[in-house]
C-alpha cells in the first residue's frame, strides 16, 4: 500500500513488508517439494521439435548434477563466468554454481579479445564456459589465445559438451550449505560510462527485490515470464526468471529477441508477463503477427532500463488490452528499487517511476550537502537496505565513492520525488549540463522531443562552448517514413512545453546512435565523437530563437 502520510522532505523511510531470508537454492528446492510437476523451465528456440521444457523436479535435479559437476573441478567461493548467448542450460548452470556456493561472473557472448580479457582478470574467473561459435567467432580458440595471459585459469568448458560435462560429477557429493548474504552473482555494469565494474550480488537481494517486482506487477502463483531480454543483464539473468520462480511459475527463455517469435512463445506457453526495453517493444508492436496471435493471456508489460515515453504506454495497453508497470533501478541495487504499480494512474505510469519497494529507504540528495532536497526539488537519487550491492569487486575506492559512510547507495541519477513518494527521473549527474550557471537536466529535453511525432529517439548532450561553458546539443534519430522535420520546427514545438534555454542551440540527424545491448544510449560515446571532431552538428538555432541567459 501507498503510504497515507505526506512527505514532508525527499527522504522515504523504508515501507514495511517481508524480506525473506533465503537463498535461490532454497526458492527452488520448496517449488519443487510443494509442485514438483509444474512446468519450471522452458527453452524456447526457433525449432519447435528442438525445443525442451523441466519441470520443478527436473530442473532442480539436472541443477544439482551441474553443481557436482563444477565442484568436481573447483571450490566454493571461486568465480566461473559464463560466456554465451541465452538458453536452458546458461540457466542451469546459473543455478547449479549457486548451489555448489561458487559465483557467477556473466559475460555478453558479443566479447571480444580486450573486453573478455579484461573481465576474466578483473574477476579473477577460473573457470570458463562458452558455446563453440556465436556470431562468426571461434569463441574457444579467443579464450585460448587469452589463456597465456590468464595464469588463473584453470578451465574452459563448452556448452556444446553439456551432458558430458553434466555426467562428470559424483552424485554422492554433498552440495555446500549456502547463506542469503553469500555473493551470488559479479554482475558488470553495462558500459554507459565506457568503464565496466563488477557489482557483488547476494542471494537475499536478487530473490526479494525479483520477488517484489513480481508482485507489483500482478503476477499470481504459477504465473510465466516470456523473456528475451539477455541473461548476462540482471533483468534476464535475475529480476524476471528468480521472480517467475519466486511465484513457483514459469520461466520461458527465448535465445535473443525476435518479436516474432516472441509473440508465438506468449500463445504456445499462455504467457502473462514480460520484461521489455522500449525499443523491444516497438518492434513487437509493430510486428506483422501482432494481430494473428492469441495473446489472451498477456497480463502485464514491465518496460525500464531506459526512458519509456508516455505515447508507448497508452499505444500498448490499448493494442495489448494489458496492465503497465515501468522499473527503475540498477545493477549495484540488485536491479529495481522503484517500480509503478498496475492500479496507478495513466499520469502517474507516464509521468514516474512509482514509487520504492519495501524495505528499502530513498531520498533525494543535495548534491553538495547530502541532506535530502525539499519535496518536490532535483536531487541525486540515493537509496539504502538490503537491496545494496555488497561493493565492486575488488575495487574500494570506487565502492567507497558509490556507498557513502551512512550506508547511502549513490545511484548517479537525478530525479526527485513527491509528496506520495512517486519518484521521477529527469537524467544523470554526468549527463547534467552546465549552462550559464544553470543546471540542466536532459531526460527532460529527450522526453518533450520524443512527442513530436517524427523522432523515433534523440540524445541530448553538453557541448563545449565559450559563452556558456556548455550549450545544448541534440542528436536525434527519426521515425522511419517521416521527412526531416526543420530545427526551425523543432524549435517551436519545444518552446510550447519548456523554457528558451533548455532548447537545444545545435543539432544533427542520425541513422543510429551508440547503444548498450539492453537499450541505453551510450552518450560518452556521444560526448567523445564530438571532442575528436568525429561527430558534427550540421545545424544551429535560427537566430531568431536565440535563448536568453
Amino acid at each position: 500500500m501507498v503510504k497515507t502520510t505526506l512527505l514532508e522532505t525527499s527522504h522515504w523511510p523504508a515501507e514495511a513488508g517481508e524480506v525473506r531470508d533465503i537463498t535461490v537454492c532454497e526458492i527452488l528446492r520448496h517449488a519443487a517439494a510443494t509442485v514438483p510437476d509444474r512446468t519450471a523451465l522452458v527453452g524456447c528456440v526457433e525449432d519447435p521439435a528442438a525445443r525442451r521444457q523441466w519441470t520443478y523436479a527436473e530442473f532442480v535435479a539436472d541443477s544439482e548434477r551441474a553443481a557436482r559437476a563444477l565442484l568436481a573441478r573447483f571450490l566454493p567461493g571461486d568465480r566461473i563466468a559464463v560466456w554465451a548467448p541465452n538458453s536452458a542450460e546458461w540457466i542451469i548452470l546459473q543455478q547449479g554454481i549457486s548451489m555448489a556456493g561458487m559465483v557467477m561472473v556473466a559475460l555478453n557472448p558479443a566479447y571480444r579479445a580486450r573486453e573478455l580479457e579484461f573481465v576474466l582478470r578483473q574477476a579473477g574467473a577460473v573457470g570458463l564456459f562458452c558455446v563453440d561459435s556465436y556470431r562468426g567467432c571461434d569463441m574457444p580458440e579467443l579464450a585460448a589465445s587469452l589463456r597465456p595471459r590468464l595464469p588463473q585459469l584453470q578451465e574452459v568448458l563448452s556448452f556444446d559438451q553439456w551432458d558430458e560435462f553434466l555426467a562428470s560429477g559424483d552424485a554422492r557429493q554433498e552440495l555446500p550449505t549456502v547463506d542469503p548474504y553469500d555473493m551470488i552473482q559479479v554482475q558488470y555494469t553495462s558500459g554507459t560510462t565506457g568503464f565496466p565494474k563488477g557489482a557483488m550480488l547476494h542471494h537475499m537481494g536478487l530473490v526479494n527485490e525479483a520477488n517484489f517486482v513480481a508482485e507489483r506487477a500482478g503476477m499470481s502463483d504459477g504465473g510465466v515470464y516470456i523473456n528475451a531480454m539477455p541473461m548476462y543483464h540482471i533483468g534476464g539473468g535475475a529480476v524476471t526468471s528468480f521472480g517467475a520462480w519466486a511465484k513457483r511459475g514459469t520461466f520461458v527463455i527465448l535465445p535473443g529477441f525476435d518479436p516474432g517469435l516472441m509473440l508465438e512463445a506468449f500463445e504456445t506457453y499462455r504467457g502473462t508477463h514480460t520484461l521489455v526495453v522500449p525499443t523491444m517493444l516497438i518492434a513487437l508492436l509493430n510486428h506483422p503477427d501482432l494481430a494473428k496471435r492469441d495473446l489472451s493471456s498477456l497480463q502485464t508489460i514491465l518496460s525500464g532500463a531506459a526512458s519509456v515515453p508516455a505515447a508507448l504506454v497508452r499505444k500498448t495497453t490499448k493494442l495489448l488490452g494489458c496492465q503497465f508497470s515501468i522499473l527503475f533501478g540498477q545493477t549495484e541495487t540488485h536491479g529495481v528499487i522503484s517500480q509503478t504499480r498496475v492500479t496507478d494512474s495513466p499520469e502517474d505510469q507516464a509521468d514516474t517511476v512509482g514509487i520504492p519497494l519495501p524495505r528499502l529507504e530513498v531520498k533525494i540528495a543535495d548534491p553538495v550537502t547530502g541532506e535530502p532536497v525539499p519535496v518536490g526539488a532535483q536531487g541525486e537519487i540515493c537509496c539504502r537496505g538490503y537491496q545494496n550491492m555488497l561493493g565492486y569487486y575488488e575495487m574500494p575506492a570506487d565502492t567507497a565513492a558509490t556507498i557513502d559512510e551512512d550506508g547511502w547507495l549513490h545511484m548517479g541519477d537525478v530525479g526527485s520525488i513527491d509528496e506520495r513518494g512517486f519518484v521521477r527521473v529527469t537524467g544523470r549527474v554526468k549527463d547534467m549540463i552546465i549552462r550559464g550557471g544553470l543546471n540542466l537536466y536532459p531526460a527532460e529535453i529527450e522526453a518533450a522531443l520524443q512527442e513530436h511525432p517524427a523522432i523515433e529517439t534523440a540524445a541530448v548532450i553538453g557541448v563545449p562552448d565559450e559563452k556558456w561553458g556548455e550549450e545544448v546539443g541534440a542528436v536525434v534519430r527519426l521515425r522511419a517514413g517521416f521527412d526531416r522535420p526543420s530545427v526551425a520546427e523543432l524549435t517551436g514545438f519545444l518552446r510550447d512545453q519548456m523554457a528558451a534555454h533548455k532548447t537545444p542551440h545545435y543539432w544533427t540527424f542520425v541513422e543510429e546512435l551508440p547503444m548498450t545491448s539492453t537499450g541505453k544510449i551510450q552518450k560518452f560515446v556521444l560526448r567523445d565523437l564530438v571532442v575528436k571532431g568525429d561527430l558534427v552538428f550540421d545545424e544551429v538555432r535560427p537566430a531568431t530563437a536565440a535563448s536568453e541567459g
